[in-house]
């Protein structure tokens, strides 16, 4: 294996149902799937038992895990190498919430290893299409602590002290660990998040599981370590969305967003080595195109360009919206 030959991959989905799932993966963004109530198609997962495979580009079939080991800094980039070895840092996902997902928390890195020996799970949110009226729940309408988090749950009131947001197309909003939060009927979205799957459920509706006819399980006491009561006055996170440029989102110990929003071909110059760039269609299309290879994208599709890339051109067949994360 010579680095020249990584370039650009596109990986299989794995998709998920759920209780909330809705039809728009299929619909809206032409996910290849007949299941109904997929509420998430996870497009680039280094997450146990479900780690997406290479479907277009060289190395077909292997997975995050086997192309990291293969290439180590010229596939994930020095400092996240480094920092996560064989492991592939960030997760992807498309979710379409028909109705409300479960009220949740996730642990943080320290706790996350402690418990499950797993990362944490910190995220971000950018609204691909909100319904009339669709919200997020984002932390508590007023000041929290333990004690009268627990009373809440107790008094069964936990709804009441919850912050209901209104949310439209292109909004972006930050989960840290230990934030409560959901999603609200009507949203469908784009996260970034760490390759986590721990989830502490704290409010589901009383909902049935449909395999085990039973209620799903709740996740209290687990949630009361987990939960970071600090006060918030602002959970949306604004940013520029300046044409033909890359606007940096979001700037986190765990990954990095920038907003592209390309009319005409846009050249992107980065350093060798520095971090993988995964690119995620939220709106349009285009062809990717590096030095030896070309690779079209289009609305709910992802791409990722290994770190020893140096430059990136996009050809926007129309405008083209894409996320780019990386480490």
């Amino acid at each position: 294996m010579t680095e020249a030959t990584i370039g650009l991959l596109k990986f299989k989905p794995i998709f998920h149902y759920r209780i909330w799932g809705g039809e728009k993966l299929k619909n809206v963004l032409y996910k290849d799937c007949s299941e109904k109530n997929i509420g998430e198609s996870w497009e680039i997962s280094g997450v146990p038992n479900n780690e997406t495979l290479v479907s277009e580009g060289a190395y077909k079939g292997e997975s995050l895990k086997t192309l990291t080991k293969a290439f180590e800094t010229d596939f994930v980039g020095e400092k996240c190498f480094e920092h996560y070895g064989n492991e592939f840092p960030i997760l992807i996902k498309f979710i379409d919430a028909a109705k409300p997902l479960s009220v949740q928390v996730h642990p943080d890195d320290t706790l996350a290893k402690e418990r499950h020996n797993s990362l944490g799970k910190n995220e971000m949110w950018f609204v691909m299409d909100s319904e009339k009226d669709a919200d997020l729940i984002i932390g508590f309408n007023k000041k929290m602590n333990k004690r009268s988090y627990q009373k809440s749950i107790a008094d069964g009131v936990l709804m009441s002290d919850l912050n209901f947001t209104q949310v439209e197309k292109g909004e972006l909003y930050y989960l840290p660990a230990g934030r409560v939060h959901a999603i609200g009927q009507g949203v469908m979205l784009a996260e970034i998040q760490q390759t986590s799957d721990v989830t502490y459920r704290v409010y589901d509706y009383d909902r049935i599981d449909k395999v085990t006819g039973k209620q799903r399980d709740l996740h209290i006491e687990e949630s009361i370590d987990a939960i970071d009561f600090k006060d918030v006055q602002e959970y949306k996170t604004s940013y520029s969305k300046n044409v033909n440029e890359s606007n940096l989102m979001i700037d986190t110990p765990y990954f990095k967003a920038n907003y592209i929003n390309a009319s005409k071909e846009l050249h992107l110059s980065y350093k060798k080595n520095e971090s993988f760039k995964i690119y995620i269609c939220t709106e349009g299309n285009a062809v990717l195109k590096i030095e030896n290879q070309e690779m079209s994208i289009k609305k709910g599709e992802t791409i990722l360009m290994a770190a020893n890339e140096k430059s990136l051109t996009i050809l926007p067949t129309n405008n083209v919206e894409l996320l780019e994360a990386s480490y």
